[in-house]
């Protein structure tokens, strides 16, 4: 299987040293300058000074919390923040001449760069069975052509209801509500490919799937692990917070196959020191640990501590704690001394004097953060990688106390909220219950499909309709090929969204795009002017509201799209569902979120006090709502995959100049990659075993146990300082590698950061040194 061909000319790479320190005086110039080309200097302040205000827009780049009211800084955001809401506010525009002049075909085959820079969608556009171009379509028409296709279904478990965490809270509880009023509960997320593996790991241990971090907390630790992650480039704000909780005598400790740049020092531009001095040292210590040894780097700790304990007894665990807060103890205990040291070397990479030095450090500090991300989450063990994170945690008491926690680092700015709001295809009885008591109506029971699941069910003719609410699901997805199969088998593909991008250019057989409303846009109503409301990584709720004039006359907010398509596809089978009101005054949908979910109560009043509100954690009050009330310390083993001979395990991830899927330049400034995306970051020890030079030109093919020959074409090599035996690649041209079946056990998210591959000289159909190893 290959990637998409592609007709736009390559750049000529340029390398450089990676750097060793994030942000600065040139994140600042980067980000207006990127601001200043795709819109004006009024609309460029009239954002950058609103975003991330307690009277303002949130910024849609990333869910990490802002500082209290009064601490803000008045330019209270990134460089990639900046680049992104800008790149929303564009005065570019996509009109119907657009899609006149390009037919899909020629579409599909554009970069995803080029198709994000073709500026805002302004009015609906349909794509007629057999054509293969979109023409202009009434708002009526097109809301009454998925309404029509969905009433036609043989039963409402053939459609599939899909959204990334740039959704409000109040359409995703709209759009979890219209789904299950349908009656199904296929509601796949940007969360399936994410954080689901925290979700299913903290649920079992602490009985709640969020972590248990506040701002505060990071300021006031005494050592912080930062696990597979890259703030300086996903969550840069995240590097403010550090800085501070050095500045108040905070260790961190960071844990990565690559050296990040925002890991080893940050210039605060906000700053004297920032801009004129050397900035502030961030990892005290910096672990090249092998992708997916996360968990035996634990254990080791764990039996370490264990070790100490025995050599001074009461000095090193928290026994009170563990008495009167957690079960299972005993049985974890006796799990963690049978490691063998042989195996945690050969998991992590490490040097047993580098974990025992760790110890030490653990044995020094009382309040300790773990942070971790993707880096953790996308492994075939990424739930037991979490679960034994919770047992280090739990040993020495470092949860529910001030400076302590679990933190999950999330990206999407609204990713939690969505599933506060209900957007999972496994919501408990209890949040059905409570939608039962509310609406009058039994949503369905039976779990729904998550989007690995989806992309199977689509490709069988299960699911016949598919509706995504912002995202770009095509390109979010493992398997490439495969996905865009599955997709054009759908008689309905429809995409609610604000600018062009690859998911509309793979169309079922017929094909909409309802273009919406941006987050940083004045949305008005019957009953007038509207905010929404959003959830950070930090379980805090608060007011966004957009300033600008809107791109388009022709568009309609996400919570009007909704709920017009809920009335007219319902009729008169849900009664009690007052869509109108819904749609004229969203205070009114803030009412019945505070009648369903708790921790919501008087919402409309308490939400518009600066600052909003922060969601009650039980687990910060002492509470435990497991099933054995307690929380549950957990046997967790690993499986490293073998790397042949000739092989290397690849890790995808997105550059500096990207958000999520889409790429705003062809540089990563930060590693030292200029003018092209397809690459390969290798050690340079592995080039030489692998008989390669940097600048070769080479095809990635995946080894997976299906034997199907997942192939990406040209990319060049980059010789970079990654851990030995693995590599890096960008996100999503490497996508097509990743099989569908390769997914973390539990929680069934993608296995993005630990494919199998070979590398073959682009246009030899032979791989380097190793072809008794292909299949």
């Amino acid at each position: 299987m290959r990637d998409a061909p592609r007709d736009e000319p390559d750049e000529e790479l340029s390398v450089t040293p990676p750097k060793k320190w994030a942000a600065g005086i040139p994140a600042v110039t980067h980000a207006l300058g990127y601001s200043l080309e795709e819109t004006s200097v009024e609309r460029t302040a009239r954002t950058l000074l609103t975003i991330n205000q307690v009277d303002g827009v949130d910024c849609p780049g990333c869910a990490w919390p802002d500082p209290s009211p009064g601490q803000r800084h008045r330019n209270e955001y990134c460089e990639n923040g900046a680049k992104h809401i800008n790149d929303e506010a564009t005065l570019r525009r996509v009109t119907a001449d657009f899609f006149r002049q390009h037919p899909i075909s020629e579409l599909a085959r554009h970069s995803d760069l080029w198709l994000n820079q073709q500026g805002r969608l302004t009015e609906p556009m349909v794509k007629r069975p057999d054509s293969d171009h979109y023409e202009p379509i009434s708002w009526r028409d097109a809301l009454g052509l998925v309404s029509e296709e969905l009433k036609s279904l043989g039963s409402p478990d053939e459609a599939a209801f899909y959204t990334s965490g740039r959704v409000s809270n109040e359409a995703a509880f709209v759009l979890q509500l219209f789904a299950r009023a349908f009656g199904t509960n296929n509601l796949p997320d940007c969360s399936n490919m994410c954080h689901e593996s925290s979700g299913f790991a903290l649920h079992e241990t602490l009985g709640t799937g969020k972590g248990t971090v506040s701002l505060h907390d990071l300021h006031h630790a005494d050592l912080i692990f930062l696990v597979g992650q890259n703030p300086g480039t996903n969550h840069p704000r995240q590097l403010s917070a550090l800085e501070e909780a050095k500045a108040n005598g905070a260790r961190i400790i960071a844990v990565n196959p690559l050296p990040e740049a925002g890991l080893l020092r940050f210039k605060n531009p906000q700053r004297p020191r920032g801009v004129i001095g050397r900035g502030v040292s961030i990892a005290d210590r910096f672990l090249h640990i092998r992708g997916g040894g996360d968990l035996a780097l634990f254990q080791a700790l764990n039996r370490l501590l264990l070790e100490a304990e025995e050599e001074r007894l009461g000095a090193v665990l928290d026994h009170e704690f563990i008495r009167a807060n957690t079960s299972g103890f005993e049985e974890f205990a006796q799990h963690v001394r049978r490691i063998s040291w042989d195996e945690i070397i050969a998991a992590t990479g490490l040097d047993r004097a580098e974990i025992e030095a760790v110890r030490d450090e653990v044995l020094r500090h009382e309040r300790v953060i773990v942070c971790w991300a993707m880096g953790v989450t996308q492994h075939k063990h990424g739930v037991a990688t979490i679960r034994e994170i919770v047992n280090f945690l739990m040993m020495r008491g470092n949860l529910g106390r001030a400076g302590t926690g679990a933190c999950p680092v999330r990206g999407h700015s609204n990713v939690q909220g969505d599933r506060t709001m209900g957007i999972w295809e496994q919501m408990p009885d209890d949040f059905l219950d409570a939608i039962q008591r509310e609406f009058g109506f039994d949503p369905p029971r039976a779990h729904g499909l998550d989007s690995v699941n989806t992309i199977r069910a689509m490709h069988e003719g299960r699911i016949k309709v598919f509706l995504g609410v912002a995202g770009n699901f095509v390109r979010a997805v493992p398997d490439s090929a495969v996905a865009e199969d599955a997709i054009r088998n759908c008689r309905l593909t429809a995409h609610i969204s604000t600018k062009l991008n690859r998911s509309h250019t793979v169309c079922g057989r017929t094909a909409l795009i309802l273009p919406t409303l941006g987050r940083t846009e004045r949305d008005i109503q019957q009953d007038g002017a509207q905010f929404v409301t959003v959830e950070d990584s930090s379980s805090e709720v608060h007011v966004s509201q957009g300033r600008l004039q809107p791109a388009s006359t022709l568009l309609l907010s996400e919570v009007a799209i909704l709920c017009r398509l809920a009335r007219r596809t319902l009729d008169r089978r849900t009664p009690d569902i007052p869509w109108d009101e819904f749609e004229s005054d969203y205070g009114t949908i803030r009412d019945r979120i505070a009648n369903v979910i708790p921790g919501f109560h008087d919402f409309n009043r308490r939400v518009v006090r600066p600052g909003g509100i922060r969601l009650p954690n039980p687990v910060n009050e002492g509470v435990f709502p497991t099933p054995a009330g307690k929380a549950l310390f957990t046997c967790n083993a690993w499986h490293m995959p073998e790397i042949p001979e000739g092989h290397l395990l690849l890790q995808t991830l997105r550059s500096h100049d990207q958000w999520n899927t889409i790429p705003y330049t062809e540089n990563d400034r930060y590693r030292g990659v200029h003018g092209r995306r397809r690459v390969i970051l290798v050690n340079p020890d592995d080039l030489t075993d692998l008989g390669l030079a940097g600048g070769e030109r080479v095809d990635l093919v995946s080894v997976w146990e299906d034997g199907v020959d997942r192939r990406a074409e040209d990319f060049e090599v980059v010789s970079y300082p990654t851990t030995r035996g693995c590599a890096a690649a960008y996100y999503p041209e490497t996508n097509v590698l990743l099989p569908l079946a390769s997914v973390a056990d539990i929680s069934n998210q993608p296995t993005a950061k630990a494919m199998l591959v070979r590398l073959e000289r682009t246009g030899t159909g032979s791989a380097n040194g190793s072809s008794s190893h292909r299949r």
